[in-house]
């Protein structure tokens, strides 16, 4: 129509010419997308990285440490399962070191004085069956022929208990009472059962009593009398450094455990004293039973105090009645404390230095997995295992730079060599990875010498005109031996790649 302008379908250039759209051209609402995203995802300051980048390293760590647990599992459950089948050659070689840990010293005192190592041995073994024989006659006999009164009566003293809990002022619930109260019972008489039977009933399912005690005394004779050539054939066989290592961890074991075997004979003895005497002043019957009893149950951190105690407290509320059972407990408790706050703290601190907390709980799943002899030794072992993390702790801590040789109290001279070594060798590992590309910043690398730190202040150095060829000059020469980034990516998939190839094959 004329009088009507159409609008033109193309666009022109103020110099004529006309734009015609392409089909490579993004529409309005993909330019706009592309300026949010960039928005919202802004390029990565130089000093930053992509966070794939720190979350794919992560993985790959997770990876690393993943399959490393799982190969340390694996190891403990070989090593479970080896000592379950060969439990029953393998606890009269522990007794047998336990007995060792306490004849021992005399056994090494009497070497110096010139006594051959046989006859040290024979003289200390002898010695200590006499004195242990002579206990045994004295006290076997009562324990033996009480041992079923003393859990009778404890049986009894519970139901008593449960009829003060079911009348005034409690007036507790009898059904409930009823089954904790069978079960508490059941339960403590057959502790104290174990307990009085002696700590060697365990062991009657290898042969018998006679025949694992004579295993126990021949190992003993043998550990006593050649026990101080072990550690040097071990570092002969084992090599220098190797061997070096050894002899300071086994030391360090052997004198935690000694440590830790005549410490708790102590406390336990001085316990078994102490409410011996307080149950025959009160008036307790069998006072000499429950005492002997109370030093067994001694050797088992908290459960065998509490067993031994609850024992001696239902007795006397049997025999006796409320107000002497009230004094026994007054009594125990007191012992108790005197154990817990003086006794075990200044001799056991330095034997163990293990908190309660991992003692409990080594003591609880000792007794589940061994009953009273798993008990007995869980200690020690926690004891071994917390010797061979703090040895790794100290190699780490040398490794590392964290600590120097001074720091460190080494048991052995090797020990001593083995700690310098250690040192030295972190010392070259540290200056190697300060030399690596990965662990230099451009901005902290400092002038070799005055005249060119100068220089590069000014901006201009004497070689190359620029200080940012200068640094790039300095870096390249650092970077020798080292991976750069991109290789040691590329190592660690290949690596990882081929472990989980591996992995499926099998």
């Amino acid at each position: 129509m004329e009088g009507v302008s159409a609008t033109p379908e193309n666009p022109s250039d103020g110099d004529g010419t006309t734009q015609t759209p392409t089909a490579t051209d993004p529409d309005p609402e993909t330019i706009e997308a592309a300026r949010t995203f960039d928005e919202l995802n802004p390029e990565p300051r130089t000093d930053q990285v992509d966070r794939s980048v720190v979350i794919s390293e992560w993985l790959k760590s997770v990876a690393m440490w993943s399959l490393r647990l799982l190969i340390i599992a694996a190891a403990a459950y070989v090593g479970w399962y080896l000592l379950r089948q060969f439990s029953q050659g393998v606890l009269p070689v522990i007794l047998a070191i336990i007995v060792c840990t306490v004849l021992a010293p005399p056994t090494t005192w009497l070497r110096r004085r010139g006594v051959p190592g046989a006859l040290s041995a024979i003289i200390s073994l002898l010695g200590a069956l006499a004195i242990f024989g002579a206990l045994l006659s004295f006290i076997a006999p009562s324990v033996a022929q009480q041992s079923q009164t003393l859990a009778l009566q404890a049986v009894t003293g519970v139901q008593q208990l449960q009829l003060w809990l079911e009348g005034p002022p409690l007036n507790l619930n009898g059904e409930d009472l009823d089954e904790l109260i069978n079960e508490a019972a059941a339960w403590l008489q057959e502790q104290a059962g174990a307990i009085a039977g002696g700590i060697f009933s365990g062991i009657g399912t290898a042969t018998s009593i006679i025949v694992t005690l004579g295993v126990v005394l021949v190992l003993t004779f043998f550990f006593l009398k050649d026990g101080h050539r072990f550690l040097p054939w071990l570092r002969g066989a084992s090599g220098r450094r190797v061997g070096s290592h050894m002899t300071e961890l086994l030391t360090r074991a052997w004198k935690t455990l000694g440590g830790f075997v005549r410490a708790q004979a102590l406390v336990s003895l001085i316990d078994a004293v102490f409410i011996g005497i307080g149950l025959a002043l009160i008036g307790v019957p069998m006072a000499l039973a429950l005492a002997v009893i109370t030093f067994i149950a001694g050797f088992i951190p908290y459960i065998g105090a509490i067993v031994a105690g609850a024992l001696s407290v239902l007795v006397a509320l049997v025999s006796l009645g409320f107000t002497e059972a009230v004094l026994v407990l007054v009594l125990v408790l007191a012992v108790q404390q005197l154990e817990g706050n003086i006794l075990s703290p200044f001799l056991q601190s330095r034997a163990l230095n293990l908190h309660p907390v991992i003692v409990l709980v080594s003591v609880t799943i000792g007794g589940g997995l061994f009953g009273i002899i798993g008990a007995f030794l869980a200690v020690p072992v926690a004891a071994m295992i917390a010797v061979v993390f703090r040895y790794l702790q100290d190699m780490t801590a040398l490794e590392s730079g964290e600590k120097v040789v001074d720091d460190i109290a080494f048991s052995t001279p090797h020990g001593t060599v083995t700690g310098r070594y250690t040192e030295e060798k972190g010392r070259r590992m540290r200056e190697r990875m300060r030399n690596s590309i990965i662990f230099v910043d451009e901005a902290e690398i400092a002038p070799e010498d005055e005249d060119e730190g100068e220089s590069t202040r000014r901006g201009t150095t004497p070689g190359t005109g620029t200080a940012e060829a200068d640094t790039e000059a300095r870096t390249q020469r650092r970077r020798r031996s080292a991976f750069s980034p991109q290789e040691l990516r590329g190592l660690t998939n290949s690596a990882i790649e081929k472990m989980f190839i591996f992995l499926r094959r099998r």
